[in-house]
């Protein structure tokens, strides 16, 4: 059985939800690659080594386990922890009116022209769009599948707009298999 999951995608792609629905389903502990990279989420991040430590600590830490989200760049040092890596993509449609419905829940009409966190949110939203057509300068598609060349374990690639449900089912039918 795979011990250590990753899961990762573009932002907006599920991984967060996967990872948690996941460990409701199966004796995994989740944890999101989000603790480790902020201090305060979204607006300070953690210095490389401090997040690199944490991460470590925890993957030796917990036997079976499930990382949802990206380690592209700061934690390409992980890539040999993992039983099996989770790729997920969605169209571009679909992720960035998920990414826009999550940034209303967060900040609501802060994320409106004129709100405090107008630039912030109109930033992230235009990072988040050059996910499919970017290349290695950011986390984009071109970066994750270069990441995922010199893997030393099986990826499973769920790509499509699949509920939450299917996707697990996908996993779950994936891992009795295997």
């Amino acid at each position: 059985m795979n011990k250590k999951i990753h899961i990762f995608g573009a932002s907006g792609s599920g991984t967060s939800t996967l990872g948690t629905s996941l460990s409701n389903v199966l004796p995994y502990i989740h944890l999101d690659t989000d603790d480790y990279f902020w201090i305060k989420k979204f607006s300070e991040q953690r210095e490389v080594n401090e997040k690199r430590k944490l991460l470590r600590e925890d993957l030796l830490m917990y036997n079976n386990l499930i990382l949802s989200g990206a380690l592209c760049g700061w934690g390409d040092s992980f890539k040999s922890y993992f039983d099996l890596v989770i790729f997920l993509w969605i169209p571009k449609n679909i992720r960035l009116e998920r990414l826009q419905q999550r940034e209303f829940q967060r900040y609501g009409n802060d994320i409106l022209a004129g709100g405090s966190k107008y630039e912030q949110s109109k930033a992230f939203l235009e990072w988040a769009s050059l996910y499919d057509e970017a290349g290695m300068e950011v986390r984009s598609k071109t970066l994750h599948e270069h990441w995922m060349t010199d893997l030393n374990c099986p990826v499973l690639r769920i790509e499509g707009d699949y509920t939450v449900q299917e996707r697990i089912e996908i996993v779950v039918n994936y891992l009795n298999k295997n």
